[in-house]
């Protein structure tokens, strides 16, 4: 007994180790400036990259489960790693903005979503009676890593510029990746404890000829799109609506990551011991709330903050919880593909807040917009039921029924 949960927690370290190296992509927003300085590009159109890194990073999720079929968990992150890192390093001899967007866009952003997604998926395999907090602590990982290299790579850029910084960075993902996958065992879905083993385990085709499907993904498309519309505009959105010195409103940008990581890990430990889905209900009722305080009232210093925090810790708590509800939902024997489908909100989301932004000409009509996506997935949220348990229910009336059948005659 004690073997195995040394071997799992070992699993645990190697998964953490991955989702750190993953985390790295989120301190784009440092090398914007950066770029568009040493090249004289367009600020503008440098920050596009991210939102390609976003977009190949859901899709690549799609893909994920059956690379990993192919190859193994342990193989698909080591070369996910290996892509990740030399997409970095790659794009320190970049001159121009389409090779920044296939290196560091398209090959980086691949390379993540197909790692993140299967170690992700992996580790709640290793532990069905605890899934939501263990995929709070890798998912929180994620987060650990944009909040460390934040500071890192800020470190990087000004010590040896962003050419170097590049190099430097696809290094330290790579190691971290490649290093953390060699702790990676493969979970075998017959080892793994189901609550009920007469539970429906569907496929992609079955999952989507469900309306829960769509539901799940309209309310984590909602949850995606007000979490990181906040997080790439928080600055200047403190700047804007409630008066803020630069300085001070750049700390909204340390806050978002801290209160995003606290989420993920608390809520994420809180929906093994309550039902998943009340608390995403509450999260994107409260986020409505906070989205609807900064467009309507009054802001000052405190105030923001505490709206932006509310926002953060919802989003963290709500990715972190979804891996294990489209489980609960559809099962862990093809969790993998099936959250890869609903996981495309989340590169939908990634584009669809400045895509509002540009329509509606600002930040109150763009928050305006999240709230109301917000009520409405929360009515979703509250309305929407386990197929898998009411596929159960129909199977043992229908045996019920039978039995009495068999009995008359």
């Amino acid at each position: 007994m004690n073997t195995t949960k040394t071997n799992r927690l070992w699993i645990v370290f190697g998964t953490v180790l991955v989702q750190m190296g993953l985390g790295t992509i989120y301190t784009w927003s440092l090398f914007n400036q950066p770029l568009a300085e040493l090249n004289g590009w367009n600020l503008n159109a440098v920050t596009v990259t991210f939102s390609i890194t976003s977009f190949a990073l859901a899709f690549a999720t799609l893909f994920s489960g059956k690379i990993q079929e192919w190859i193994g968990i342990r193989k698909l992150l080591v070369f996910s790693g290996i892509a990740l890192g030399i997409g970095l390093m790659l794009s320190s001899f970049v001159t121009s903005l389409w090779m920044l967007y296939l290196l560091a866009g398209a090959v980086v952003g691949f390379a993540n979503g197909t790692a993140y997604m299967s170690s992700l998926s992996n580790l709640i395999k290793w532990f069905p009676e605890r899934k939501g907090l263990i995929s709070g602590i890798s998912v929180g990982a994620f987060g650990t890593g944009s909040l460390l290299f934040r500071y890192i790579n800020g470190y990087f850029l000004s010590s040896f510029g962003v050419t170097q910084t590049f190099l430097l960075w696809g290094i330290s993902a790579l190691v971290l990746i490649a290093g953390g996958a060699l702790l990676v065992r493969e979970a075998k879905v017959s080892a793994t404890v189901e609550t009920n083993q007469q539970l429906k385990d569907y496929n992609v085709k079955e999952m989507l000829r469900t309306k829960q499907a769509y539901m799940l993904f309209v309310i984590f498309f909602t949850a995606c799109m007000s979490g990181l519309y906040l997080i790439g505009i928080v600055k200047d959105a403190g700047e804007t609506l409630a008066g803020l010195d630069a300085q001070t409103a750049a700390n909204a940008v340390a806050l978002v990551a801290i209160f995003n990581t606290t989420g993920r890990v608390v809520l994420g430990a809180l929906s093994d011991k309550m039902e998943r889905m009340h608390i995403i209900a509450a999260t994107l009722f409260a986020t409505a709330l906070a989205v609807a305080v900064l467009s309507f009232a009054e802001l000052n210093f405190g105030l923001f903050f505490a709206c932006v925090a509310i926002i953060a810790f919802s989003f963290g708590g709500n990715i972190t919880i979804f891996p294990a509800i489209v489980s609960d939902y559809f099962g862990m024997k093809n969790q993998s593909r099936n959250y890869g489908v609903i996981y495309q909100g989340f590169g939908f989301g990634a584009l669809a807040g400045s895509i509002i932004f540009t329509i509606m000409g600002g930040f109150v009509p763009t928050f305006m917009v999240i709230a109301a996506m917000c009520i409405i997935s929360f009515i979703l949220a509250v309305l929407i039921r386990n197929p898998r348990l009411k596929a159960l229910e129909v199977k043992e009336k229908e045996e019920k029924h039978a039995g009495h059948v068999a009995m008359d005659n």
